[in-house]
């Protein structure tokens, strides 16, 4: 497993420890642990399991890296319609939503193509 760090901006970041499997063939990792010690060990807070491989070979077997921005634009999205509203929030949604955009096109240029579901040759 490989430590992520690039998130530890805050003390709740740094008490959050991230750990990611070995990457594979296509350059990237597929499960991620979230864990934190509240004082009494280690608790996982998240097991995350991404696409290994197309679906149409593989079949389903985990998240997409949409499904996982979709959290965090909704959870933005609510930040924004309450008291922590902020230029910063606002400008994160942003990026957030444009990450989206963007693999939602690859998504329809696949398609466009007949590859989408299948692994590239």
């Amino acid at each position: 497993m490989r430590n992520i760090i690039i998130h530890h901006g805050s003390e709740l970041n740094r008490l959050l420890s991230i750990e990611a499997d070995e990457r594979a063939e296509g350059g990237a990792s597929h499960v991620y642990k979230i864990q934190g010690d509240r004082g009494s060990g280690l608790d996982v807070f998240a097991d995350i399991s991404f696409q290994r491989g197309a679906v149409g070979d593989a079949g389903f077997n985990g998240i997409s890296d949409e499904a996982l921005l979709s959290i965090v634009i909704d959870r933005l999205r609510g930040f924004q319609s309450g008291p922590f509203s902020c230029r910063e929030n606002a400008l994160a949604l942003t990026k957030a939503e444009e990450a989206l955009l963007w693999l939602n096109a690859r998504t329809r240029d696949r398609m466009a193509r007949g590859v989408e579901g299948r692994a590239l040759p």
